[in-house]
């Protein structure tokens, strides 16, 4: 199984949680939890830190029923509950299809 597949194993299972900044973050940009499941069930993951200094994560691109895209860092699937780290809509300056990060001279 994969990474995203283990994690959305977790979310259908409610074995998440949102960190403080994930609470902040999802109430001033408005994006709701059914908005998060949604973008893990249909996402990919984009970029992996396996060297994060909070352990383990990876950074989700999934989009909403409504085709939202949103952004996902999440702790990897080894720990009982996936740390949901924060979650924003991305720029289009900052990203090529919302999947790849633009040059900073792109921007």
């Amino acid at each position: 199984m994969t990474i995203i597949e283990k994690i959305r194993v977790k979310i259908v299972k409610n074995d998440f949680e949102l960190s403080q900044h994930a609470v902040n973050q999802s109430i001033v940009r408005r994006i709701r939890v059914q908005e998060l499941r949604e973008a893990i069930m249909a996402g990919e993951v984009i970029e992996e830190y396996p060297d994060d200094k909070y352990g383990p994560s990876c950074l989700i691109l999934g989009f909403t029923l409504a085709n939202r895209p949103l952004h996902v860092q999440c702790s990897y699937p080894s720990r009982p509950l996936v740390k949901i780290i924060t979650l924003y809509e991305p720029e289009p300056k900052i990203w090529i299809d919302f999947k790849l990060r633009r040059n900073k001279n792109e921007q």
